[in-house]
């Protein structure tokens, strides 16, 4: 029998089950000197060393940035409508309106044309998605920022040590988040990374984090319970030292499906943009969805659609988007389709990938 080629496979070894026997042997489970260290840790890695906080999820990471920026009721942030729906979950919750504006097909984020079209006197922040692991169009976007003196965000939830023009996604923005979600390039378990290059919106974080206290029992504002533990923590503190070779494979991986595949549209980069594929995302015009079945039926490869309803449909999110057309946006969840490219896959894993999408592609699935 062929063995099954999982779309997405988290990597979790006997290092990371001694980090966390470490901790339960140590009695401090809760938020304490893990996180303080992963903090630090990440924050070296990933960000140049920007402020950095841990909180429960990539969600509570973006909701309560966007608080401790000052986001709230009246307020308008230009979100995509293609990516998870996280993205403007965060924005409602802190009573702002999302705003959703089209992508362009390249990098499937944030069409810089869009989004100046869709700035009102209401809007007080953009917050790209640097998708499947490639750097949204930064230069743009922050260019339009500076012109209507808005806010930049960035959402990074897959794009740990992607990068454009040599500068690390998570320093363009006042804020930004990273997910550690299980299927991410790097995972704690669960729990989430906010990036800000300032102190005073770094501590509301933190603040927001712990029931707006910073000591016990001092309650400065209104907060949340969305710590992190010393035991995620530990786990990701392990994954840490691990990411880089695994980005290499995944960039590896990639490579040899770039030239490769045919008969589809294999995902581009960006001058001076650096991926780190998150997914390998390609676009399958004819009958995606029985392209996505043929693959696992025949033969055996998984494979994500990411994402077949835009947000904007959504019935949690649709009453902000009233009449809202956006046509790459629909193309986007019609077509695409992400291949495996993980760094578990053999060399007679992704030949295999290879020959059945080539041969799929090639009968029209």
């Amino acid at each position: 029998m062929t063995d099954f080629i999982p779309a997405a496979k988290p990597l979790i070894g006997d290092d990371e089950r001694a980090a966390v026997d470490r901790v339960l042997l140590s009695g401090m489970v809760a938020q304490g000197p893990e996180v303080a260290a992963f903090e630090r840790e990440f924050s070296a890695h990933f960000v140049e060393n920007s402020p950095t906080v841990a909180v429960n999820s990539g969600t509570s990471g973006l909701h309560l940035g966007l608080l401790a920026s000052g986001i709230g009721p009246g307020d308008e942030v230009i979100v995509p409508s293609f990516t998870f729906a996280a993205t403007a979950n965060a924005v409602a919750l802190t009573g702002a309106t999302p705003v959703f504006a089209d992508i362009e097909p390249e990098t499937f984020s944030l069409d810089p044309v869009a989004v100046d079209a869709a700035v009102t006197e209401r809007t007080r922040g953009i917050l790209p998605v640097h998708l499947y692991g490639h750097p949204a169009r930064m230069r743009e976007l922050g260019e339009i920022a500076s012109k209507y003196g808005l806010a930049l965000y960035e959402d990074a939830a897959q794009a740990h040590g992607a990068a454009l023009d040599g500068r690390p996604v998570g320093t363009f923005g006042a804020m930004a988040m990273f997910s550690l979600y299980p299927t991410k390039n790097m995972t704690s378990g669960e729990g989430g990374m906010v990036i800000t290059p300032d102190e005073v919106t770094a501590r509301r974080v933190r603040l927001l984090r712990n029931q707006g206290m910073e000591r016990q029992y001092e309650n400065e504002l209104i907060g949340f319970n969305a710590r992190m533990t010393d035991i995620h923590a530990a786990i990701g503190r392990v994954q840490l030292t691990k990411v880089d070779a695994w980005t290499v494979s995944r960039r590896a991986n990639a490579a040899f499906l770039d030239e490769n595949l045919r008969g589809v549209t294999v995902p581009p980069v960006a001058d001076g943009a650096r991926h780190v594929y998150h997914q390998y995302t390609i676009r399958v015009a004819d009958d995606r969805d029985g392209f996505v079945r043929a693959l696992k039926e025949e033969y055996a490869i998984g494979s994500g659609v990411y994402y077949p309803i835009p947000n904007h449909r959504l019935p949690s999110l649709e009453k902000y988007a009233p009449g809202v057309e956006l046509p790459e946006t629909e193309r986007a969840a019609s077509e695409a389709v992400s291949l495996p490219v993980h760094p578990s896959l053999s060399d007679a894993d992704l030949e295999r990938i290879v020959t059945a999408v080539n041969a799929l592609a090639g009968a029209g699935s």
